[in-house]
């Protein structure tokens, strides 16, 4: 009876997980992704070129040699793996933000990321700061779709892609497929 219960409860929860899988907002999604690639591509640029990592077999073939390489570590699968794990932390930086002119909205960086951060922000007037929730559900966006899609990302950032936020978030995942939000840098 107990086995009867837990299937019949699994299979509700499914019907129900798919069909609000169907019903996400298009706009935080998006956002939720176009802010993964940014956030990694920051962190990214704070590696030094020059570091290295060996990946390959830790074996020792026949004649006694190892069969390894080097990569550089910042893009190499542990520091994206290691970088995954903590990107959505990140997402409390963001806010809706409403472009004045087109009434696009999307949500943004509005946080400097440092001391040295000099990059030109929007003007604060034009967010829209709704409280931990709005948060909240871009952290839980961000969250799915690095669950959905982690192999996607690290392979798309491995191979040092031009516009990752094209490639992540528009051909890889279809969350900005309409393309309305994928011209737009963060």
């Amino acid at each position: 009876m107990a086995s009867w219960i837990i299937q019949m409860t699994m299979m509700v929860l499914s019907v129900f997980i798919s069909g609000s899988q169907g019903k996400r907002n298009k706009m935080l999604y998006c956002s939720a992704c176009k802010a993964i690639a940014d956030e990694l591509n920051y962190s990214i640029s704070l590696v030094d070129p020059k570091k290295t990592i060996n990946v390959g077999s830790f074996r020792l073939n026949p004649d006694g040699t190892m069969k390894d390489k080097k990569v550089p570590f910042a893009r190499s699968e542990t520091h994206l793996s290691e970088l995954l794990d903590g990107v959505c932390n990140s997402m409390s930086d963001y806010a809706l933000h409403v472009d004045p002119d087109t009434q696009h909205k999307q949500y943004i960086r509005f946080a400097p990321r440092g001391s040295g951060d000099n990059s030109n922000f929007p003007d604060f007037k034009n967010f829209q700061f709704d409280g931990p929730e709005a948060s909240d559900a871009l952290k839980f966006a961000c969250e799915t779709v690095v669950e959905e899609l982690e192999d996607d990302i690290i392979s798309v950032f491995s191979q040092n892609v031009e516009n990752v936020h094209e490639e992540l978030c528009n051909r890889v995942s279809d969350y900005c497929k309409d393309g309305t939000h994928i011209n737009e840098e963060l």
